[in-house]
């Protein structure tokens, strides 16, 4: 076979035989400023993502029976990263031998976060929480993580008109979100039904009437009280009709598992597509076992093995937080993955419907330790939190 010389491909030899020259020639005549150590890209990622962060309590305020709500500023910061409303921060402290955490709903907004504000409302139920509303004071330090959910508002997948559906505790998110929506940072028309046992279990009362003011329709619904201007009994289809378009809106329903069993059956007549419906995910518990066994549980976590016990009913990571060991965690409920860690041997239950596990990490052998119980002697490897 003949080829065909051609002039172009003659040129792209010199130009080539050249190449070397011209490199060593344009580095030689280049400045020689040092490379910055910091790039602005990187800087917007660490204020975005910065991991765990160090934060101080600087105010703390009752607000219902039960209810107490925390301020937070940044040690490590001037500001917290921004978040969608909606998402939550899992905050850390150190209880006895204990090293302990437990995810919160953001009460504040968006952007109090970049004044370097973060507001959270605790109800007094549980270890961690109990701990916080009647031992935590002004000027203790903790360590949270960043926000993070998937709990908010999506301009692709969810209407402009949601219904917010909150039982107790439940109302902290939509705090958030009602507050993102009346200073222009989301763009919806907000309709929320409050279901609370009576007039003294209502948090931010008087924060809901400023913002009804404003723009923010609020229904409250008292099971154990009958009062003016409130509805009565529980939030039902008829009611919830009463006020909004069903069929037109998406629902976002915060509260103990029993209102969403509750609310899903009064929706479920009118057929609506999965993703119209969105629940808040609580955390994981201990299991209702009478006499729970215990078992050996091996960490391997870096360069250190840890043998510890593990109850029956306690997670993994209860067991591991209960030993004072650094385990990652973020939302306690199998959906992150933030707690992903690699299973070595032994038996394991894993909560109902809390699996969220990829299929890959299945048939590697990965778990989420926030979700998994022991089913016997186990042995793990799990990552250090920080």
């Amino acid at each position: 076979m003949k080829f065909k010389k051609q002039v172009f491909g003659f040129m792209d030899m010199l130009r080539f035989k050249k190449l070397v020259p011209n490199r060593r020639e344009a580095l030689a005549s280049g400045p020689d400023t040092p490379l910055p150590k910091v790039y602005r890209t990187n800087q917007q990622a660490e204020r975005l993502h910065p991991g765990y962060m160090e934060v101080e309590l600087t105010k703390i305020r009752p607000l219902a029976a039960g209810m107490r709500e925390f301020t937070f500023r940044r040690v490590d910061s001037s500001a917290f990263p921004f978040f969608r409303a909606g998402q939550y921060v899992s905050l850390q402290a150190k209880i006895g031998d204990s090293l302990a955490s437990r995810p919160y709903s953001i009460v504040s907004s968006p952007r109090d976060a970049l004044a370097g504000r973060l507001v959270l409302g605790i109800e007094d139920a549980g270890f961690f929480s109990s701990y916080m509303c009647s031992q935590a004071k002004e000027g203790d330090r903790f360590h949270m993580t960043e926000p993070a959910g998937e709990f908010h508002y999506e301009t692709l997948r969810d209407s402009r008109k949601i219904v917010c559906i909150a039982g107790g505790s439940g109302i902290t998110p939509f705090m958030s979100m009602a507050s993102a929506m009346l200073d222009g940072t989301e763009d919806y028309e907000m309709t929320l039904f409050y279901g609370a046992k009576d007039r003294q279990h209502i948090p931010y009362h008087e924060e809901l009437t400023a913002m009804a003011e404003k723009g923010l329709k609020v229904i409250y619904v008292l099971s154990d009280e009958q009062a003016e201007g409130y509805e009565s009994g529980f939030i039902t289809r008829a009611l919830l009709e009463k006020y909004a378009d069903l069929r037109s809106a998406t629902f976002f329903l915060c509260g103990p598992s029993a209102m969403y069993q509750f609310v899903q059956e009064e929706l479920k007549p009118l057929g609506l597509p999965i993703k119209a419906v969105r629940k808040d995910a609580g955390s994981c518990t201990d299991l209702e076992i009478s006499d729970p066994g215990t078992f050996s549980l091996t960490v391997r976590m870096r360069d250190n093995v840890f043998e510890i016990k593990a109850r029956e009913n306690e997670t993994l990571l209860t067991a591991m937080e209960r030993a004072g060991l650094n385990a990652p965690n973020k939302c306690r409920a199998g959906g992150c993955g933030f707690c992903h860690s690699k299973w070595i041997k032994g038996e394991f239950v894993i909560a109902e419907d809390r699996d969220g596990r990829r299929e890959a990490d299945k048939k590697f052998g990965f778990i989420h330790p926030c979700v998994t119980y022991p089913a016997g002697d186990m042995e793990i490897e799990v990552p250090v939190a920080y």
